[in-house]
C-alpha cells in the first residue's frame, strides 16, 4: 500500500454481502461502544468465527511486515511482525519481473528500496517512465528476470527517518509471492497459529498494458496453494477499484479497497475516464457499490479524521459510520512511531527520526469504530489496543 500519500460486476454479490454482514457483526457492532463494553466483545469476535471473523478487532496490521524495524517487504520484517504480534502481515505490494513472476516490492522502481544502484552490471536498466501519468526514473521490476532481481538486496527506504533500519540494508532478497504464500503455511505450522497475509495488486492498469497482468497471476498461485476461498487467510487488496472486481470474478478471498486522498483518482478510473474522485466513492451511494463486490475498504486516515491546516486532528467524518452500515470492514492506513507521520498534536520535539505520542494517536482513531488499522510498528499497535480495551 501506498501510504507516503464490467461485466460480472456484481458477481458474487449475494455472497460478498453475507460475508459484509458477518463481519459487521465482528467489527461494526462496537462502534459507539465504550471501551469496556468493546473489551467485553473483542476477544468473542477474535475466536468465534471463520475468516475475517476470527480477527481480533481492532486488527493490528504489520504494514509491510515490521518496517519501523527492519528493511521493508523482506522476510527479516515478516519474520519479525509475527514475532512482535501482528494479527496480519501485509506480505506483499505485488509487481511483476520480465518473465512474468510476483514480487514483493512497495514499487516497480527499485532504487529507493534495493541496491541495484551500486550493481554496475544493471546501469544501462536506469530509464524514465511513466508510471500512472507521473514521470519516474530509476529502475523497474518489468525490466529484469526474477533470476536477476534476485541478485539485488533490500535497504531501507526511509534512512532520514529510520537510520537505525540502516543496520539490515543488504541482510535480505527480494521474495516472491510464492515464497511468501510458502513462508505463511511454514509460519502457521511453526507457530500454531494461523498466519494472515494482505498482498495487494500495485498498478495493475499499467502492468496490464505491458502484458503482465496481476490479477491471473495472483489467482493461480492462490489456487495452487488452495487459498482462494472467502475463509482462506488471504486478504486482497488494491487502489484500483476495477483490479479488486476482476479479483472478485477469479478468488472468493476477502477483498478490500484501497482508498487515497479525496481529492485524488484511481487510475483505472483516469485510463477509463471516469471522472469520479476518491471523495464520491465514500459517499453512501459510492460504499453500496463497494460492497457489491468487496468485503472492506483501506482509507487512508485522513479520511477518518481530516487534518487541520495546521496539521491536528479535526472532527471525525461519518465514514466509519457509512462503510459499516452497507457491511463494510475498515482497515485504515498507516500509523507510524515517527514524528513526521503524526498528527501535530502527537509529535514530540522535532526529530525526523523522534517517536511522538503514537499511544495518543493510536487512542484516538480507535476510538472512532475502525476495525484495524495498519502500522509499521506492531508491538506498539498491540499494546495501543489493550491500552482501549482496557477502557
Amino acid at each position: 500500500m501506498d501510504s507516503d500519500q464490467v461485466n460480472g460486476q456484481t458477481q458474487g454479490t449475494g455472497r460478498r454481502a453475507l460475508l459484509g454482514a458477518a463481519m459487521l457483526g465482528a467489527g461494526g457492532a462496537v462502534l459507539g461502544l465504550s471501551g469496556t463494553a468493546r473489551a467485553a466483545e473483542a476477544p468473542a469476535a477474535g475466536r468465534g468465527g471463520r475468516g475475517l471473523k476470527s480477527l481480533p478487532v481492532p486488527t493490528v496490521i504489520g504494514h509491510r511486515g515490521a518496517s519501523g524495524y527492519r528493511p521493508e517487504h523482506t522476510f527479516g520484517s515478516y519474520d519479525l511482525a509475527l514475532d512482535l504480534g501482528a494479527d496480519i502481515v501485509e506480505a506483499g505490494d505485488l509487481v511483476p519481473t520480465k518473465d512474468g513472476h510476483l514480487v514483493c516490492r512497495h514499487e516497480p522502481e527499485i532504487g529507493g528500496t534495493t541496491d541495484v544502484a551500486s550493481h554496475p552490471e544493471f546501469a544501462d536498466r536506469k530509464t524514465t517512465k511513466v508510471l500512472d501519468g507521473v514521470p519516474t526514473t530509476g529502475w523497474f521490476t518489468e525490466d529484469f528476470t526474477l533470476a536477476e532481481l534476485k541478485t539485488l538486496r533490500a535497504v531501507e527506504r526511509i534512512p532520514a527517518n529510520r537510520p537505525h533500519n540502516t543496520l539490515y540494508n543488504g541482510r535480505w532478497e527480494i521474495p516472491t509471492f510464492e515464497e511468501v504464500l510458502k513462508w505463511q503455511d511454514e509460519e502457521t505450522r511453526k507457530r500454531g497459529k494461523q498466519v494472515w497475509i494482505y498482498p495487494e495488486t500495485k498498478h495493475p492498469t499499467y502492468f496490464r498494458k505491458l502484458g503482465l497482468g496481476l490479477e491471473e497471476r495472483v489467482a493461480k498461485l492462490l489456487r495452487k496453494y488452495h487459498k482462494d476461498s472467502r475463509n482462506s487467510p488471504v486478504i486482497l487488496q488494491s487502489f484500483e477499484p476495477t483490479s479488486i472486481q476482476k479479483l472478485n470474478q477469479l478468488v472468493d478471498n476477502p477483498l478490500v479497497v484501497l482508498l487515497s486522498s479525496a481529492t485524488s483518482r484511481p487510475y483505472d478510473f483516469v485510463e477509463a475516464g471516469d471522472p469520479r474522485t476518491v471523495a464520491d466513492l465514500v459517499t453512501p451511494k459510492g460504499l453500496r457499490e463497494i460492497a457489491g463486490y468487496a468485503q472492506g475498504i483501506g482509507p487512508t486516515l485522513d479520511l477518518v479524521i481530516p487534518k487541520n491546516a495546521d496539521g491536528t486532528l479535526g472532527r471525525p467524518t461519518t465514514l466509519v459510520t457509512d462503510a459499516h452500515k452497507v457491511g463494510l470492514i475498515l482497515h485504515p492506513y498507516t500509523l507510524r512511531n515517527e514524528n513526521p507521520f503524526l498528527p501535530a498534536e502527537y509529535r514530540k520535539g522535532s526529530g525526523a527520526d523522534a517517536y511522538g505520542d503514537v499511544f495518543g494517536a493510536f487512542r484516538t482513531y480507535f476510538a472512532t469504530g475502525i476495525d484495524g488499522v495498519f502500522t509499521d510498528n506492531a508491538d506498539t499497535g498491540l499494546l495501543a489496543r489493550a491500552d482501549f480495551l482496557k477502557g
